[in-house]
Order: C-alpha cells, then structure tokens, then sequence
C-alpha cells in the first residue's frame, strides 16, 4: 500500500499539475484547439536552431555515451565555469561545478548534503511549492515568510525566521510566480543580515539561488549575481526555460569557490548527485550545452507576449504588476478569491493557477508561454469573465 505520508503529499500535490491534468481532459472533450492552457511552464516555443545542429552532431559521436566522472564530464564543467564566471561577476572553475538533471535535480543535491533531520529551509511567499517537497525529501522542513507587497523580499521578517535549526534560505529571481527581480541592495542587506546570523547561531546558513529564469528578462534589466554578494551561496539552474528543453532535465549547480568548508560541500554534493540516483547528468544534452553557453530563444518573443497580455488585462479591468522577468503574470482576483476566478476561467476553458499554489492566496498565475493562438483564443473569455465580475473596463 501507499504510505500514509505519501498520500498526504498526493492530496496537496501541486495545483499545477492538477490544473495541467484538467486541461488535458478538456482538450480530448473539446479539442486541444479550444482549451487554453496557461498553467504549466512549459515552452511552446521551439529551441534555437543552433540546438538542434549541435544535438544532431553530438549524437553522431559514439564515444560520448560513456560514464563520465560523477561532478559531469570536465570539458563541460569548464566551459559552463567560464561562461558563469562572467555572468557571476565570481572567478569560477570547473571545479566549483556539478552537472545536474535539471534544476530540481541541483536543488535536492544541495538540501541532501546540508539538511540534518528537522533542520529548517526559508523561502519568501510567494515561491515554488515543490520546495516544501525536495526539503521532507531529505528531513527537512520548508518555513515560509511573506514577502512584501511588490513581491520584494521581507529581509526583517526572514531575520525573525532564523533559528539554530536554519540551514539555508532559497530564493528564486526572476521569481515564479511574480515575475520579480530582487534588487542588489536587497541582496546585500540579505547577505549582511545571514553573515550576522551566521555568527549569532554559529552554524553557517547558506543562500541557495534557483536561477532557470536569469536569462528570460525584459527592458535590459540586470539580475544580480549572488556569489558576488555572499560568499555561503550555491547557484542551481537547468537549461529548461531559456533553451526551451524542458524536457532533456539537464542544468547545473556551482558552489562559491569561497563558501566555507568548502571542500565537503562540494564533495559532498558530488556524492549525493550519485546516491539519489542522478548520476549522470545526460551526456548528451552535457556535450551539447557546452556548446551553447549564453544561448537562448529570442526573449522578445516573450515579451512581446507579456505586453500584449498587459494590454488586454488592463482593459477588462485586471490588476497586476508587469513581471520583470520569467513568462508569469501573477494576477490579483477580484476579492481576493483566487478558486472562484479559476473556476469561473476554466468555464471558458481557460487553465491557470490559484495563488494558493504559491502559497498566496488572492492571486492567479497565467503562464504565456504559449503559442500567440492560445492568448488570441483566450481573449474573449477571459473578458466574459471579468463581465461577471463586475470589473471596471476600460
């Protein structure tokens, strides 16, 4: 039988999935043609074509589906190193790096290597819920703080959250849901405030940065670099969103080479990518990102999307911030009730998220990922909707 435990998980698994399952039986209902989907951040853009030529061309070597050395194959760490060395504004090299089955895959790496059982991981609201799972993956607790009301971080309230059991915080910028791009001053106060409480608890708190999102921003706007702020700091990423592979699970992690006890920490990571059963990295997808460092789809593709999103949100009488970054807008519903929106959208056959998947309610989550059908598609319903709302159009 099923543990108990994981049938509790079952029960307030991620609203994503649940959404992306309905649409999937809308869509053999009515045709996937007349469902609009925007729950789940998945690409429907085509990656590069340079990706493909690579792909094609690596596939071809015989010799390149090996075992490689349980860190990823070094040819790749050290151009992955060079390429973030200048992205992190850190001298970074190849053995600073683990090649990782995507993000998620870095994320549970890190958290096996530092959690002790009932240790405790803060994350600011709202975030990705799937930490709350790669956190009791390896004993440990997820503790959420809210953030502020432009989606900033809440640096005091995050102080007020650490105790003797914290062993990191995580954070996400651009962030999913909101689109937010943390600032360099918040880091910095971030980074004086965990070197203060580092002290004070005498356990060092490492900063964990989930960056799938870094290269999906607008305006020329700049995402700080962690490592250049805290030395205690771990960068997991995939190549999943600004490839638009999501489905090759390939990204990689980097610890600062200045982080303390840096030796078993890295060491330590390299072990774990190996016993929880991800080892290796896929080869193929290993060699043929080594090729493609700083490469990815046009993101005024994506832009264009959001902006033609705005535009038509804005005159139903939505409210909402323009995301900085990421391909999210995080919508606020009409009286705060993010299940009733859902609900009345999915009559229109229109998919999104509630806030409460992000542990806020209040909110809603279009993903635009899409094709620009789906967005033209979705229009009119999505006007009916606020029609019966009573919003204010414009």
């Amino acid at each position: 039988m099923v543990s108990e435990k994981i049938r509790n998980m079952m029960d307030s698994s991620s609203f994503i999935r649940k959404m992306f399952e309905t649409g999937a039986k809308l869509k053999q209902e009515f045709g996937s043609e007349n469902v609009y989907d925007f729950s789940l951040g998945n690409p429907a853009m085509d990656p590069p074509e340079i990706f493909t030529k690579i792909l094609l061309e690596k596939a071809a070597d015989h010799h390149m589906h090996r075992y490689m050395p349980n860190a990823g194959y070094l040819d790749v760490r050290e151009k992955v190193a060079e390429y973030i060395s200048s992205e992190q504004e850190t001298a970074v090299t190849a053995n600073n790096i683990v090649m990782t089955s995507g993000a998620g895959g870095a994320l549970n790496t890190i958290l096996k290597t530092i959690i002790n059982p009932g240790d405790k991981i803060i994350a600011s609201i709202p975030c990705f819920m799937e930490y709350k799972f790669y956190c009791d993956n390896h004993g440990g607790e997820l503790n959420l703080v809210n953030g502020k009301d432009d989606f900033n971080l809440d640096i005091e309230a995050i102080e007020t959250a650490i105790t003797e059991k914290t062993a990191a915080v995580i954070i996400n910028s651009p962030n999913n849901p909101s689109g937010r791009i943390y600032p360099k001053e918040t880091l910095d106060s971030l980074a004086a405030m965990l070197n203060k409480k580092s002290k004070e608890t005498g356990r060092t708190i490492y900063l964990i940065s989930d960056e799938p999102y870094r290269k999906i921003v607008y305006n020329n706007i700049t995402v700080p670099s962690v490592m250049d702020t805290y030395k205690n700091s771990v960068v997991c990423t995939s190549y999943s969103k600004d490839l638009s592979v999501p489905g090759e699970r390939i990204g990689w992690l980097a610890v600062n080479p200045v982080a303390e006890d840096y030796e078993n920490l890295i060491n330590g990571i390299i072990l774990c990518n190996r016993i929880l059963g991800y080892v290796n990295a896929p080869a193929l997808m290993q060699r043929t990102i080594a090729e493609l460092q700083g490469v990815s789809v046009d993101i005024n593709l994506y832009k264009n999307k959001r902006d033609i999103l705005a535009k038509k949100l804005a005159e139903f009488g939505f409210k909402f911030k323009i995301p900085d970054g990421t391909f999210y807008f995080f919508v606020e519903a009409p009286g705060g009730f993010d299940m009733k929106l859902v609900d009345l959208l999915k009559e229109e056959r229109i998919l999104v998220v509630p806030g409460r998947g992000f542990s806020l309610p209040g909110y809603f989550r279009i993903a635009y990922c899409v094709d620009d059908s789906v967005i033209e598609g979705s229009m009119a319903g999505f006007k009916r909707t606020a029609e019966k709302l009573g919003l204010k159009q414009e």
